[in-house]
């Protein structure tokens, strides 16, 4: 007997990204990321997009004249965000309104407080004009056209508190008009095994419901699901579980789960198999990091590293992983690590169009390989130099350049001031480079050798630059360095790992093969 639930009838995915997520710390988004962010939203096929709080700060009131003039959307209807009006006025006359009313969309999403104490010591004014203030607002923007929900903020800290008051305000949301109540868990401080209950008393009043959850916990996701289990059909959250504090849910997560566990069609428009690079392409606009081990969209969510994984996925992928990657746009990665074996070696050369069938020589590169970690080296993240290192021991690796001695020299002034200079030799050859530093003297006479041969390094473009020192038996400036390069050119991007007593001695051997592996390839 399945435990899923059937699907509801209809089922809301409402994205915050540009109004909630951007409270995260150190996340600004203008108007044209804006833009683009939700132009991607609408393309994963979310429901609803809540574009920010028109009338409350000048770039979201510049957003929604943008979008009314530029922003076509296929799946998702665009909402105006703002609150219920001030105690004391009329909705009719509360500028805040109007802002709301003028901001061009059809949908309006208003907050109002539900927990007594907020009401009466944040908000300062008494529970029955809080329940007139929702009423009021909700009724007008009813009244002039608009399509209202209502987030009632606080609910479940509320809801535990003074319970007849936090269902007065859903019951006032109900009469007044409103479609939807959403209810927040602000503080994010909800377990799973709760929701159920306070959600079934908020359902008896006989208006839908939403869940809107923070991350405070761990919990958001988890919550949510729980939520849409007890019957609430709208789900609120943002792209990577951006936001304030810890963040909201996370709706990559949300929309996977409910889609491959529960078999609903959520997403308009079949949007899944884009979940990751939607995912990646907003972390890149609002220049925040991806998350390696984020679930379902995450680079490692279904890297393997341990051996005897590596040997049941060669019988069957299904037995160390929950689901398809390709479903979500993701791939399945061989990490090759002192701990790989060789059914790993044997899986990642098969991805990489290699033949590494034969037992023996498939030991000895995983023998090859553990001696190289144990030295220092790392190709977890090194996926080039794991193929050079590989193609070496198969004696297929053709190398289009040798370089046969290389120096590099820094000189400073009094002042500070300072250069540096390399000289490389390719046979009889030699070629000088000057930089800002020893990598960049390096780089500059490396590319100066090879670009009348391979012009096409010209556009090869060096993305980032790792060091770490390694623990080993010295410490300080005797110790081991590893360095990791990451190259690019085009939609390719490739990194090698160098080590040596120095870096730059690591930086060279990192360099180097970068160039080599990219003229390998021929990017």
């Amino acid at each position: 007997m399945s435990l899923i639930p059937a699907a509801p009838e209809r089922l809301h995915i409402y994205d915050t990204t540009l109004r909630d997520g951007a409270q995260q710390e150190g996340l600004r988004l203008s108007v044209a990321d804006k833009m683009r962010i939700a132009t991607l939203l609408d393309e994963l096929g979310v429901t609803h997009i809540e574009g920010g709080w028109p009338g409350a700060n000048p770039s979201d009131t510049a957003f929604f004249a943008e979008a009314a003039e530029r922003l076509t959307l296929r799946n998702a209807t665009l909402v105006a965000f703002g609150s219920t009006r001030k105690p004391g006025a009329k909705a009719a006359d509360d500028p805040q309104v109007a802002a709301l009313r003028d901001a061009g969309t059809s949908t309006i999403c208003l907050v109002a407080k539900s927990h007594d104490r907020h009401v009466t010591d944040a908000l300062r004014t008494t529970l029955d004009e809080n329940l007139a203030m929702v009423s009021d607002t909700v009724s007008h923007l009813v009244n002039e056209g608009k399509s209202v929900y209502l987030d009632c903020e606080h609910f479940f800290d509320g809801y535990y508190q003074n319970p007849d008051y936090a269902l007065e305000v859903v019951r006032a949301a109900a009469e007044a008009g409103a479609e939807v109540v959403v209810l927040c868990d602000t503080n994010g401080g909800m377990l799973p095994s709760r929701m159920g209950d306070v959600v079934s008393a908020a359902s008896a009043i006989g208006v839908d419901l939403g869940i809107h959850c923070h991350n405070d916990s761990g919990c958001a996701v988890a919550n949510s699901l729980a939520a849409v289990e007890a019957g609430v059909m709208q789900i609120q959250g943002t792209v990577n579980g951006y936001g304030e504090r810890t963040g909201n849910a996370d709706l990559t997560t949300i929309v996977a789960n409910l889609e491959l566990k529960y078999a609903w069609s959520v997403l308009r428009g079949g949007g899944l198999g884009s979940l990751t690079h939607i995912s990646h392409a907003i972390a890149d606009i609002t220049n925040q990091p991806t998350q390696p081990r984020q679930p379902y969209v995450g680079r490692s969510a279904f890297a393997h590293k341990a051996g005897l994984h590596a040997s049941a996925i060669r019988i069957d992928p299904d037995l160390y992983q929950h689901t398809d990657p390709d479903l979500v746009g993701n791939q399945m990665r061989m990490l090759i690590s002192d701990m790989s074996g060789r059914a790993n070696v044997q899986i990642k050369a098969e991805q990489l169009g290699l033949d590494l069938t034969d037992r023996d020589a498939a030991g000895r590169v995983a023998e090859r390989i553990k001696q190289r970690e144990a030295e220092g080296y790392s190709y977890e993240a090194a996926d080039a130099s794991f193929e050079l290192l590989l193609r070496a021991e198969l004696g297929m690796l053709d190398r289009p350049f040798t370089v046969d001695t290389w120096t590099v020299s820094t000189t400073h002034d009094a002042s500070g001031a300072g250069d540096s200079e390399a000289v490389i030799h390719l046979g009889d050859a030699q070629f000088t480079g000057q930089g800002n530093g020893a990598l960049n003297a390096l780089d500059a006479a490396l590319r100066r050798a090879l670009a009348q041969s391979h012009p096409v390094i010209e556009e090869y473009q060096l993305i980032d630059y790792r060091v770490r020192v390694l623990d080993n038996d010295t410490v300080g400036t005797d110790s081991i360095v590893r360095v990791l390069i990451d190259m690019t050119h085009g939609d390719h991007t490739w990194t090698t790992v160098g080590l040596g007593t120095n870096v730059v001695e690591a930086s060279w051997e990192a360099l180097s093969d970068a160039y080599l592996y990219g003229l390998l390839k021929q990017f």
